[in-house]
């Protein structure tokens, strides 16, 4: 690890996930629907890539944006239970904290987000100094967050000419129009992590290699996350594909995506050949999997490699 106050900074959302489960079908236009249980848990794939990578004992800070509210409150409470520093998270008084609202029905599921504070977070919210204490920069979910959205490249840039590594995951878009500049933003991304359907529509191609192909123009390293398919990695001078480790009990698979970020950059900021971090991001989506929510399943480093060995036959070194 580096010798900066912060392993990595996250810049991201904070947002709270209503999570129901036991649907038996899709609501209905003026039809009532059941849910047989329901939770409410922190959300946001840049909050639950905090705590995850937290919680393997990486110090971490976050900035963001969240309502003076019930949910903003539970929010910092649970990232200072998980260690992370909060002491960057701005109060909007304006505006209430994010919420999603997670649908679970069979296999599937359909979400509905209210950004609130976390659309008003802007470049000029991360002090330059802030950057200068941290080793590692990943930001997360670009189209949630329209104040950083014109800025993210200069974000990226400021931290490269600060001498951080970088890692970014674009998550989706849900105007579905993929407006990413890839050749401002990723030249100074060390490590982009979208998963399949992300990559396909950024590039507008219909296979992972002809997606990599073009995307790699630009790129310096791209891991492209396919769930129980795997994953694959693509740098200048390779493409490697390693295969899942597959829960056959799948609780649910919130926060999958960014527990193999998690997984990725905590190996990636430790020196590791970047094969092994994309095993331990495998790895760690698939311990994702064996709780509720995205970070239940990481206490601490110890119990995390227990379920590791106890369910998918991993030992660490």
């Amino acid at each position: 690890m580096n010798k900066k106050k912060y392993d990595v900074l996250v810049i991201g959302e904070l947002n709270v996930d209503l999570i129901l489960n036991g649907l038996s079908s899709v609501p209905e236009t003026g039809k009532e629907k059941l849910a047989e249980q329901m939770t409410l848990t922190l959300g946001g794939s840049s909050a639950i890539f905090a705590c995850n990578l937290s919680a393997f004992g990486s110090k971490v800070a976050f900035i963001g944006r969240i309502g003076d509210d019930y949910f903003g409150r539970n929010i910092l409470d649970t990232l200072s239970e998980k260690k992370v520093d909060i002491s960057k998270i701005i109060k909007d008084k304006e505006v209430n904290t994010g919420a999603t609202i997670v649908l679970n029905y069979n296999d599937d599921r359909a979400m509905v987000t209210y950004r609130g504070a976390m659309s008003r977070l802007t470049a000029g919210d991360i002090a330059g100094e802030v950057l200068s204490e941290a080793g590692h920069l990943h930001i997360s979910s670009y189209f949630l967050q329209p104040g950083i959205k014109k800025e993210i490249g200069k974000i990226f840039e400021r931290a490269k000419n600060s001498g951080l590594t970088t890692s970014f995951d674009m998550q989706w878009d849900p105007a579905e129009k993929w407006d990413l500049n890839v050749e401002e933003v990723l030249p100074n991304v060390d490590i982009f992590l979208p998963n399949r359907q992300e990559l396909m529509n950024i590039t507008g191609e219909k296979k992972v290699e002809d997606g990599l192909k073009k995307i790699m123009r630009h790129s310096n390293i791209v891991v492209v996350k396919m769930g129980s398919k795997g994953s694959v990695l693509a740098n200048k001078d390779k493409t490697v594909f390693k295969e899942s480790f597959l829960n056959k009990n799948i609780v649910d698979a919130i926060g999958a995506g960014d527990s193999f970020n998690a997984g990725f950059i905590y190996k990636f900021i430790s020196g590791a050949d970047l094969e092994e971090c994309q095993i331990f991001g495998n790895l760690m989506g698939a311990v994702n999997t064996t709780a509720a929510g995205g970070t239940t399943a990481f206490t601490n480093f110890n119990e995390i490699m227990k379920i590791a060995e106890n369910k998918f036959g991993y030992k660490s070194e």
